[in-house]
């Protein structure tokens, strides 16, 4: 398997996550975002959107990270981190569409303000991500893990911008179970770190 990446995307580091978490052999590419290279010819004929992360397994291209994700679980067999029952399967899917909806538009959005100076409203955001922080924070009160008594493709994909919301101003002290859920996610055997910024509260 070969991933293309940039270290300081959290949708790379996602689908990079998770790899990682499972095992799984895999060539890590670093795509020159800055410099273009992820609007050239042969890297849009990956990925038509131009973005990080993509996943060539022998020629089978699966671009978005959480397709990545379901990908990989669903080819290596892991029903562990993706169940098979239809009740479990939608419990995860739910998460992923919070990671590729509210997660995007609130702490990662934020997260893009400082970084590279995106021209959102930074109250707006920084509201959005504390009303997602504070239901993340209610699911987790009662249970160790976002979808499942055990970690999931869904705990994976929440984590790398819930991780850095403090680079986009967005502080995590208040919420508890957030922090220890972030914590259980980094003491998993194959757990790699996302890359820090030095900007917003992590300054």
């Amino acid at each position: 398997m070969k991933l293309y990446v940039h270290p300081i995307s959290g949708h790379s580091h996602r689908a990079r996550l998770f790899l990682s978490l499972i095992g799984a052999e895999v060539e890590l590419v670093q795509v020159d975002l800055a410099g273009g290279a992820h609007k050239a010819a042969d890297f849009l004929a990956l990925n038509r959107f131009g973005q990080v992360p993509v996943l060539d397994d022998a020629g089978t291209i699966i671009a978005d990270s959480n397709a990545i994700l379901v990908y990989a679980a669903k080819k290596l067999g892991r029903s562990d981190w993706l169940p098979e029952d239809a009740a479990g399967a939608a419990r995860v899917q739910r998460w992923l569409s919070v990671a590729a909806g509210a997660i995007a538009f609130g702490p990662a959005a934020a997260r893009l303000i400082t970084l590279f100076k995106a021209g959102f409203n930074p109250a707006e955001v920084i509201a959005r991500a504390h009303g997602v922080l504070a239901v993340i924070e209610a699911e987790l009160a009662g249970r160790s893990w976002i979808a499942a008594d055990r970690p999931t493709i869904a705990d994976v994909a929440l984590y790398s911008y819930i991780a850095r919301a403090p680079e986009g101003n967005v502080d995590l002290a208040p919420y508890a179970h957030v922090n220890a859920w972030l914590a259980r996610i980094e003491a998993l055997p194959g757990f790699v770190a996302f890359d820090r910024s030095p900007v917003g509260l992590a300054a």
